[in-house]
């Protein structure tokens, strides 16, 4: 199992930047690729950014690409989401995930793939 604890979430101004932390830890060795998923509220769970352990190729949903930038530092076992330009709508709370699927060559999109979750951490953008 891998544990995982987001951090940085808070409450922002639109148009600001804010960057997100997930802390892994555990039997991260088997990790293959790590997720950002957002659920705003009365929304379902959807997948925002995506990054494979292993070469660190990442990939984005079309509607934060160009604003959010994912990122991990494999020596620490950190996650990162870089959000630049917070709009109200990115209002939700950030879930990091980890997935141990083998053979990945891109990112899951789908929160099925991923194994491990954290608690999430809640970003709030006023406008």
């Amino acid at each position: 199992q891998v544990q995982l604890v987001e951090s940085g979430g808070r409450l922002v101004q639109a148009g600001d930047s804010l960057r997100l932390s997930c802390a892994a830890s555990g039997r991260t060795s088997t990790v293959s690729a790590m997720g950002w998923f957002r659920q705003a509220p009365g929304k379902e769970r959807e997948f925002v950014a995506g990054i494979t352990w292993i070469g660190g190729r990442a990939g984005y949903a079309d509607s934060v690409r160009g604003r959010f930038a994912i990122s991990r530092d494999n020596a620490k076992s950190t996650l990162y989401l870089q959000i630049n330009n917070l709009k109200p709508d990115d209002t939700a709370v950030f879930y990091c995930a980890a997935t141990r699927w083998r053979s990945i060559v891109t990112p899951p999109t789908t929160s099925s793939a991923y194994s491990d979750w954290g608690q999430g951490t809640q970003v709030t953008v006023s406008s």
